[in-house]
């Protein structure tokens, strides 16, 4: 009897053990918090490529992480200026400075920026049959938003490359389609 019951508890540690695994596995990045939207002050939000401006009393979900980055990560692509006057808001993180459009800069979300060691890296992006490489030159900041300094907008998702108008364009997507994207990406 005493065998018995030692086996049966050998094999529901290691199930509990497994379960807790796949839970780990399958949360990824779980949300660190959330901030309360703003209303804009008139002519606050700059609505270029068609950007979400705070709604006043939403409540938005914060991140710290970003899923796991591999050699194929799953994330959405999305449009962005990184021109002075554009929808990015301020210059740059990696560098206070400001990209032109018509080359691939871009912004990871706050876990993907690796605090800040991805900055002018290059990495790929694989969507629509066709790869780009692009620079990371800013972070798209998934904690916090809604605020002068994020240009009236929530914060980013976890899982977002917000590229230029030339990645757009060398991934071969229609204009009229370009805003959201399922793409994979990887460093260079």
């Amino acid at each position: 009897m005493k065998s018995f019951s030692s086996k049966k508890s050998t094999i529901l540690l290691v199930c509990l053990l497994f379960g807790a695994c796949l839970d780990v596995e399958g949360q990824g990045c779980s949300p660190s918090g959330k901030i309360m939207g703003k209303k804009p002050p008139p002519g606050q939000c700059n609505k270029e490529n068609d950007s979400d401006c705070c709604v006043q009393g939403k409540m938005y979900t914060t991140y710290k992480c970003s899923p796991a980055i591999s050699s194929q990560t799953k994330a959405t692509l999305t449009i962005n200026s990184f021109e002075k006057n554009g929808d990015g808001g301020g210059p740059s993180e990696c560098d206070g400075k400001y990209h032109f459009d018509d080359l691939p800069p871009l912004a990871l979300s706050t876990g993907g920026t690796k605090g800040g060691s991805r900055c002018h890296n290059n990495i790929t992006i694989s969507a629509n049959g066709r790869s780009v490489v692009a620079m990371v030159v800013d972070e798209c900041d998934s904690t916090m938003g809604c605020d002068q300094g994020h240009d009236y907008q929530p914060p980013c998702p976890n899982n977002i490359v917000d590229a230029s108008k030339a990645v757009w364009k060398a991934l071969g997507v229609p204009q009229d389609n370009w805003g959201d994207l399922d793409i994979t990406w990887s460093d260079a």
